[in-house]
């Protein structure tokens, strides 16, 4: 069993059909713990109802909340989600939340120090005092995952660069590298081109970028690793690229063969797609039926 801790925004995902549990870094935990691992979540929620909602959403699904702090500052995050005809999400995401406030513990920095994957996205260094937080934990961190999330107007090109130089394993969509790319002055149009500028650059060996319903890249050990993905109907992406980079982490502590890992991982995203919200149930049954369709 590999521990995985995960930092930034615990949140209210407002979808058309209702409210769900959300927060990238939570569903990849909760992704991870399915998987069979034990995580902890570090955030923060406000002193309001809702928080406690969240708190009591999260222990149904047995996963601590031992470092699940309350902002004496900020409310907790709600978020409105919007989806177009192809179920593809877009957000709205108010500024300043109780996950902008989470400030360095002593019991963070040891759950931390102890972790086999530190995993962290950008949207949480939009303020002072995550971000500062953020940056004196990744000091403890033996494996750093990085998984950029870019919502105008949440983040800035130095923020990005930073935690890029700081990270062990990056996680991109097409998109993301290739904006990112142009912003550093590097304006190929080929993928693979950019995966190997990035990873040359932030000297990170690990680099993965999703396609969508094409599935995703994985530049490992200097080399290239293709899924091409599966075909689902889609409810709505929500949470998807957070199940597949969960897998893909889990299988590679495992040290799974780096094409197994990324085909499982595209797989448990396509599951989650087809499902509505985040953290929707998958079953090892489900993954592996669909591991062996063809797209």
């Amino acid at each position: 069993m590999k521990q995985i801790v995960c930092y930034g925004e615990v949140l209210w995902d407002m979808l058309p059909r209702g409210k769900k549990l959300g927060g990238a870094p939570l569903n990849v935990a909760l992704r991870a713990q399915s998987l069979g691992n034990k995580v902890k979540v570090i955030s923060s929620i406000g002193q309001d109802a809702i928080g406690d909602e969240i708190i009591e959403e999260i222990k149904s699904f047995s996963t601590s909340i031992e470092h699940i702090q309350i902002s004496k500052h900020f409310s907790t995050s709600e978020v409105l989600v919007k989806l177009d005809q192809n179920g593809s999400a877009s957000y709205e995401i108010k500024m300043p939340c109780a996950w902008d406030d989470i400030v360095l513990l002593d019991k963070d920095i040891d759950i931390v120090k102890n972790s086999d994957a530190f995993i962290f996205g950008s949207l949480v260094a939009r303020s002072k005092t995550s971000r500062e937080t953020l940056f004196q934990l990744l000091e403890h961190a033996k494996f750093k995952v990085f998984d950029v999330n870019l919502r105008s107007p949440h983040y800035t090109e130095k923020s990005i660069i930073d935690l890029m130089n700081d990270a062990d394993f990056i996680k991109f969509n097409d998109d993301e590298i290739f904006e990112i790319c142009a912003s550093m002055g590097f304006a190929s149009k080929t993928l693979e081109e950019c995966i190997e500028f990035i990873a040359n650059k932030t000297k990170t060996k690990e680099v993965c970028v999703t396609l969508g319903k094409d599935g995703a890249v994985l530049f490992i050990e200097n080399k290239f690793v293709y899924s091409k993905g599966f075909k689902v109907k889609v409810a709505d992406t929500v949470g998807a690229g957070d199940s597949f980079l969960a897998t893909i982490i889990s299988k590679l502590l495992h040290e799974t063969d780096p094409q197994e890992a990324i085909e499982c991982a595209s797989a448990v995203g396509a599951i989650v797609a087809s499902k509505s919200g985040a953290n929707a149930e998958v079953s090892i049954q489900e993954i592996e039926n669909t591991m062996q369709t063809s797209k």
